[in-house]
Protein backbone atom coordinates (compact mmCIF):
# COMPACT_ATOMS: atom_id res chain seq x y z
CA UNK A 1 0.00 0.00 0.00
CA UNK A 2 -1.73 6.95 3.26
CA UNK A 3 -1.04 10.57 3.08
CA UNK A 4 -0.41 14.16 3.51
CA UNK A 5 -3.12 14.66 1.13
CA UNK A 6 -4.08 18.15 0.26
CA UNK A 7 -1.38 19.80 -1.79
CA UNK A 8 -1.00 22.57 0.72
CA UNK A 9 -0.33 19.94 3.43
CA UNK A 10 2.14 17.72 1.63
CA UNK A 11 5.83 17.96 1.26
CA UNK A 12 7.48 16.62 -1.83
CA UNK A 13 8.78 13.58 0.02
CA UNK A 14 5.55 12.90 1.88
CA UNK A 15 3.42 13.17 -1.23
CA UNK A 16 5.45 10.76 -3.26
CA UNK A 17 5.82 8.60 -0.25
CA UNK A 18 2.21 8.25 0.34
CA UNK A 19 1.82 6.08 -2.53
CA UNK A 20 1.73 2.63 -1.61
CA UNK A 21 1.59 4.29 1.42
CA UNK A 22 -0.82 3.25 -0.40
CA UNK A 23 0.54 0.51 -0.92
CA UNK A 24 1.13 -1.88 -1.13
CA UNK A 25 -1.01 -7.59 1.68
CA UNK A 26 -2.02 -10.86 1.51
CA UNK A 27 -5.04 -12.78 0.27
CA UNK A 28 -6.62 -14.91 2.95
CA UNK A 29 -5.86 -18.07 1.04
CA UNK A 30 -2.35 -17.10 -0.02
CA UNK A 31 0.91 -17.93 1.67
CA UNK A 32 3.41 -15.32 2.91
CA UNK A 33 6.38 -14.52 0.69
CA UNK A 34 9.27 -16.91 1.01
CA UNK A 35 12.43 -15.95 2.83
CA UNK A 36 14.58 -16.29 -0.31
CA UNK A 37 16.42 -13.04 -0.95
CA UNK A 38 16.95 -11.57 -4.44
CA UNK A 39 20.66 -12.39 -4.22
CA UNK A 40 19.72 -16.06 -4.15
CA UNK A 41 17.77 -15.84 -7.40
CA UNK A 42 19.05 -17.34 -10.62
CA UNK A 43 21.97 -15.53 -12.29
CA UNK A 44 20.82 -12.68 -14.53
CA UNK A 45 20.20 -13.73 -18.13
CA UNK A 46 22.26 -12.37 -20.98
CA UNK A 47 21.07 -9.01 -22.28
CA UNK A 48 20.39 -10.45 -25.76
CA UNK A 49 18.00 -13.11 -24.41
CA UNK A 50 14.57 -11.47 -23.89
CA UNK A 51 12.88 -14.78 -23.07
CA UNK A 52 15.33 -15.52 -20.25
CA UNK A 53 15.07 -11.96 -18.95
CA UNK A 54 11.28 -12.15 -18.81
CA UNK A 55 11.42 -15.57 -17.17
CA UNK A 56 13.63 -14.16 -14.41
CA UNK A 57 11.27 -11.20 -13.96
CA UNK A 58 8.21 -13.46 -13.78
CA UNK A 59 9.90 -15.62 -11.17
CA UNK A 60 10.83 -12.63 -9.01
CA UNK A 61 7.44 -10.90 -9.35
CA UNK A 62 5.56 -14.10 -8.54
CA UNK A 63 6.89 -13.64 -5.03
CA UNK A 64 4.66 -10.57 -4.74
CA UNK A 65 1.45 -12.32 -5.78
CA UNK A 66 0.28 -12.04 -2.17
CA UNK A 67 -0.52 -8.40 -2.95
CA UNK A 68 -2.97 -9.16 -5.74
CA UNK A 69 -6.61 -8.20 -5.27
CA UNK A 70 -8.56 -5.31 -3.77
CA UNK A 71 -8.11 -3.84 -0.29
CA UNK A 72 -9.88 -1.26 1.86
CA UNK A 73 -9.55 0.21 5.35
CA UNK A 74 -8.80 3.24 7.53
CA UNK A 75 -5.64 5.31 7.18
CA UNK A 76 -4.25 8.19 9.21
CA UNK A 77 -1.54 10.68 8.27
CA UNK A 78 -0.01 13.25 10.63
CA UNK A 79 1.72 16.33 9.23
CA UNK A 80 4.87 17.83 10.81
CA UNK A 81 2.76 20.43 12.65
CA UNK A 82 0.77 17.66 14.32
CA UNK A 83 -2.38 17.94 12.19
CA UNK A 84 -3.98 14.53 11.63
CA UNK A 85 -5.90 13.57 8.51
CA UNK A 86 -8.04 10.43 8.42
CA UNK A 87 -9.45 8.76 5.33
CA UNK A 88 -10.55 5.47 3.84
CA UNK A 89 -7.72 4.00 1.83
CA UNK A 90 -8.17 1.50 -1.00
CA UNK A 91 -5.61 -0.45 -3.00
CA UNK A 92 -5.84 -2.65 -6.07
CA UNK A 93 -2.91 -4.75 -7.25
CA UNK A 94 -2.35 -7.06 -10.20
CA UNK A 95 0.18 -8.47 -12.68
CA UNK A 96 0.81 -7.06 -16.15
CA UNK A 97 3.04 -7.75 -19.17
CA UNK A 98 2.73 -11.50 -18.75
CA UNK A 99 3.58 -11.30 -15.05
CA UNK A 100 6.88 -9.46 -15.51
CA UNK A 101 5.66 -6.44 -13.50
CA UNK A 102 3.02 -5.73 -10.87
CA UNK A 103 1.04 -2.51 -10.74
CA UNK A 104 -0.66 -0.85 -7.79
CA UNK A 105 -3.20 1.94 -7.52
CA UNK A 106 -3.86 3.60 -4.16
CA UNK A 107 -7.01 5.68 -3.80
CA UNK A 108 -7.92 7.47 -0.59
CA UNK A 109 -11.34 8.98 0.16
CA UNK A 110 -12.41 11.71 2.55
CA UNK A 111 -15.57 11.21 4.63
CA UNK A 112 -17.70 12.96 1.99
CA UNK A 113 -16.53 10.54 -0.72
CA UNK A 114 -14.21 12.94 -2.53
CA UNK A 115 -10.74 11.84 -3.54
CA UNK A 116 -8.20 12.69 -0.88
CA UNK A 117 -5.27 10.91 -2.47
CA UNK A 118 -4.51 8.94 -5.63
CA UNK A 119 -1.27 7.19 -6.56
CA UNK A 120 0.09 4.61 -8.97
CA UNK A 121 3.15 2.37 -8.75
CA UNK A 122 5.00 -0.23 -10.82
CA UNK A 123 6.97 -3.01 -9.11
CA UNK A 124 9.71 -4.62 -11.17
CA UNK A 125 12.80 -6.84 -10.99
CA UNK A 126 16.17 -5.99 -12.53
CA UNK A 127 17.98 -9.28 -13.32
CA UNK A 128 21.30 -7.53 -13.95
CA UNK A 129 21.26 -5.78 -10.58
CA UNK A 130 19.44 -8.63 -8.81
CA UNK A 131 17.14 -6.07 -7.20
CA UNK A 132 13.51 -5.07 -6.98
CA UNK A 133 12.45 -1.53 -7.73
CA UNK A 134 9.36 0.62 -7.47
CA UNK A 135 8.42 3.54 -9.71
CA UNK A 136 5.62 5.61 -8.18
CA UNK A 137 3.48 8.57 -9.19
CA UNK A 138 1.55 10.56 -6.59
CA UNK A 139 0.23 14.09 -6.12
CA UNK A 140 2.21 15.47 -9.06
CA UNK A 141 5.45 13.77 -8.00
CA UNK A 142 7.28 10.74 -9.38
CA UNK A 143 10.29 8.75 -8.27
CA UNK A 144 12.18 5.47 -8.20
CA UNK A 145 12.52 3.87 -4.79
CA UNK A 146 14.17 0.88 -3.17
CA UNK A 147 11.71 -1.94 -2.53
CA UNK A 148 12.43 -5.11 -0.58
CA UNK A 149 10.13 -8.06 0.13
CA UNK A 150 10.38 -9.47 3.64
CA UNK A 151 9.20 -12.74 5.17
CA UNK A 152 5.90 -11.15 6.23
CA UNK A 153 5.44 -8.21 3.85
CA UNK A 154 7.74 -5.58 2.36
CA UNK A 155 9.72 -2.38 3.03
CA UNK A 156 10.21 0.59 0.73
CA UNK A 157 12.12 3.82 1.31
CA UNK A 158 12.35 7.40 0.09
CA UNK A 159 15.50 9.50 0.64
CA UNK A 160 14.50 12.89 2.11
CA UNK A 161 17.63 14.95 2.74
CA UNK A 162 19.10 14.05 6.12
CA UNK A 163 16.15 11.73 6.75
CA UNK A 164 14.81 8.53 5.25
CA UNK A 165 11.08 7.97 4.84
CA UNK A 166 10.48 4.27 5.44
CA UNK A 167 7.27 2.32 4.91
CA UNK A 168 7.08 -1.09 6.54
CA UNK A 169 4.19 -3.41 5.69
CA UNK A 170 3.19 -6.67 7.30
CA UNK A 171 0.58 -8.86 5.65
CA UNK A 172 -1.19 -11.85 7.12
CA UNK A 173 -4.64 -13.40 7.23
CA UNK A 174 -6.02 -10.97 4.69
CA UNK A 175 -4.84 -7.88 6.59
CA UNK A 176 -2.37 -5.37 5.18
CA UNK A 177 -0.88 -3.15 7.91
CA UNK A 178 1.57 -0.46 6.89
CA UNK A 179 3.42 2.16 8.93
CA UNK A 180 5.37 5.15 7.62
CA UNK A 181 8.25 6.54 9.68
CA UNK A 182 10.72 9.39 9.34
CA UNK A 183 14.16 8.15 10.30
CA UNK A 184 17.06 10.43 11.20
CA UNK A 185 20.43 9.21 12.48
CA UNK A 186 20.77 9.05 16.27
CA UNK A 187 17.06 9.73 16.78
CA UNK A 188 14.15 7.35 17.36
CA UNK A 189 11.91 6.77 14.30
CA UNK A 190 8.98 9.18 14.10
CA UNK A 191 5.77 7.55 12.89
CA UNK A 192 3.54 9.76 10.73
CA UNK A 193 1.38 7.33 8.77
CA UNK A 194 -0.55 4.14 9.45
CA UNK A 195 -3.13 2.13 7.53
CA UNK A 196 -4.88 -1.17 8.17
CA UNK A 197 -6.55 -2.65 5.11
CA UNK A 198 -8.64 -5.77 4.69
CA UNK A 199 -8.59 -7.81 1.51
CA UNK A 200 -12.08 -7.52 0.08
CA UNK A 201 -11.78 -9.57 -3.10
CA UNK A 202 -10.02 -10.69 -6.24
CA UNK A 203 -9.56 -8.42 -9.23
CA UNK A 204 -8.85 -8.92 -12.93
CA UNK A 205 -7.23 -5.48 -13.01
CA UNK A 206 -5.16 -4.47 -14.93
CA UNK A 207 -5.01 -7.40 -17.34
CA UNK A 208 -8.71 -7.39 -18.21
CA UNK A 209 -10.16 -5.22 -20.95
CA UNK A 210 -7.38 -5.47 -23.52
CA UNK A 211 -8.31 -4.09 -26.94
CA UNK A 212 -9.08 -7.03 -29.28
CA UNK A 213 -7.27 -7.33 -32.60
CA UNK A 214 -10.56 -6.94 -34.49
Amino acid sequence: MKTALHARRSSSAASAAILLACLMAMPVQAQPPTARQPSQAKPPPRAHDPAATMAAQRQALARLAFLDGTWRGPARHTTPDGTAHEMIQTERVGPMLDGTIRVIEGHGYDADGTTAFNAFAVLSWNPAQQAYGMRSYAMGHAGDYAFRPTEDGFVWEIPAGPATIRYTATVANGIWHEVGERIVADKPPQAFFEMTLQRIGDSDWPAAGAVPMR
